[in-house]
This record gives C-alpha cells, structure tokens and sequence, in this order.
C-alpha cells in the first residue's frame, strides 16, 4: 500500500508541473516581441532560395536554433543559480537591445534611399542565376548567417524568460526555460515554413485546371494567397518591430524604479491599461534611439582613429 510520502511526492510534482505550465504561459507573452520579428526575419532569410529547398533550409535553420538554446539555457540556468543579481542587468540590456533593434530598423526603413535594398535585390538575382555560382555554398552561408541571427533572438527569449521566473525555485526555473526553448523553436519554425511555402500553394492552385465550381475555387484561393503572402511578411514585420517596443519599453520600465512608479500611476488612474502600454512604447522608442546614437558615434570614433 503506497505510503503518505508517495501521495506527497506526487502532490509535489502536481504543484511543480503546474507552477512550470502557468510560468511558461507568462513567459512566452513576455517574449512576444521577439517572436513577431523572429518570425518576420527568418521567413526573409530563405529569399532566393530554389522552391525545392525552402523546407530543407528552414529545417537545417531549426537544428541550428536548437542548438543554440541548448548552449544558452544552461548558460541562463548557471547564472540563475550562481549569480542571481546579475539577472536583472541583462534584462535590461535585453529590453535596451530590444528597443535598439526596432528603431534601427525604422532608421533603415524611413532614412535609406532604399538603394542598399535594391542592390542586394540585383546581387540576389545575379547568384540564383549565374550558373558559376556555387549554390551549395551559397545556401550554406545563408544558414549559417540565419543561425547566428537566431542565437541573438534565442539569447533575447531565453534572458526574458528567466526574468519573468526569477523569483521561482530553480526547478521551476529550469522547466519553464526548457519549455519556453521547445515551444518557440518548433513554433517559430513550423510558422516560418507554413509561411514560406503559401505562394507556392497559391500558385499551384491559380494553376489548376478546370471548369467545375471546386476549381473555380481552387484558383480564385490561389490568387488570395499570392496576395495574401507578402502583405503577411509586411505585417509580421510591423507587428514585430511595434512589439520590441512594447516588450523592451516594458522591461526598462519594470526595471527603473522611477519609470516603474509612473507606468502604475497611468495604470492605475483613469488612463487605463492603453496608456500605460503608450507610456511602455515611448520609452522603448526613446531608449532605443539613445542606443543607436551612441552605437553610431562609438562607429564614427573607430573609423577616425583607424
């Protein structure tokens, strides 16, 4: 007959697995941010390549990340359990990384001549075309600079995470991390190619032959889905680049007392939740334009004294 330690002992696991389920849910809200860009940059990083190959490289991508956060969580959990002061600095500068990364991509989108664009455009047609081109190669230096993109987005995930279970036990800790790693590479990836393959789904179905009312059907869903694809990418880019602002801004915000106090005070009047997420938005702005300044001075400097 089992003894009492045994129901507490399940009792014990029962409570571990649902402190890890709901600290789970909480930390993949809080890495919101970095999953709409995630998922808006790694669908671009298979443009140009061949349609027969879209899977395989989204599917190498993949290993890659996880990979990656197989490195970085128990680098995360080490830290955790060694120096548990140091978790907040990199919070913050996770949140500032965050913020710095949208408002250069708004530097880029608003400020470039769009010529850099255009000419990776041309470059891109010259490699798929040029017969002297070694695509294998080519292909794998795509996956490789897709990999190390991933490493920094994975960094970002996984510092979030172990911000929002700091205060939790080191199983906890541990469960969630390992959670939140699996749940966002196959997320992330299976999106990523789902997304990559609707025009190809599209234009198999604007293809399809026939009179009858399913074909008619078939091709006016293609035709959706061709115009459906890149107002998709254009979206996950903008939702992506808005939700590092929210995501940073509110991390800086829950992370500098001053700043904390005000963003509870908008919450707390009349304002309502909407004005503290504008609060949230203008600092991660304000933040990130800060660091992109002093990113481009720093680069100035270097290239005087060179």
């Amino acid at each position: 007959m089992p003894t009492p330690s045994f129901f507490a002992l399940l009792d014990d696991i029962a409570t571990l697995l649902d402190d890890v389920a709901v600290m789970t849910k909480v930390a993949t809200q809080k890495t919101a941010g970095v999953l709409g860009d995630d998922l808006a940059l790694n669908a671009q990083q298979v443009a140009g390549v061949n349609a027969d190959r879209e899977l395989p490289v989204v599917w190498a991508v993949a290993k890659g990340s996880a990979v990656n956060k197989m490195i970085l969580v128990p680098v995360a959990l080490i830290i955790s359990a060694l120096a548990p002061a140091a978790i907040k600095p990199l919070l913050m500068i996770g949140g500032a990384y965050l913020c710095f990364e949208g408002v250069e991509k708004l530097f880029h989108k608003f400020l470039d001549s769009g010529k850099d664009h255009e000419q990776h455009h041309v470059d891109l047609l010259k490699a798929v075309n040029n017969e002297t081109v070694d695509m294998v190669q080519w292909e794998k230096d795509k996956i490789r600079g897709a990999v190390r993109t991933d490493f920094i987005l994975s960094a970002e995930i996984i510092v979030i995470s172990l911000g929002a279970v700091a205060a939790k036990t080191f199983p906890v800790q541990v469960g969630v991390l390992i959670g939140v790693a699996i749940i966002m590479t196959i997320g992330v990836y299976g999106l990523v190619g789902g997304i990559v393959k609707l025009d190809d789904l599209g234009l198999r179905w604007v293809r399809h032959v026939g009179g009858s009312l399913l074909a008619k059907c078939r091709r006016g869903l293609g035709r959706l889905l061709l115009w459906t694809a890149p107002k998709l990418m254009k979206f996950l880019s903008i939702a992506g680049t808005a939700a590092m602002f929210l995501v940073g801004g509110h991390i800086l915000v829950e992370g500098v007392p001053t700043l904390h106090h005000v963003g509870e005070m908008l919450h707390a009047q009349s304002f309502g939740t909407l004005f503290a997420m504008m609060f949230d938005l203008v600092i991660g702005i304000l933040t990130g334009a800060v660091v992109l300044a002093v990113v481009a001075l720093v680069q100035k400097l270097r290239r005087k004294s060179a």
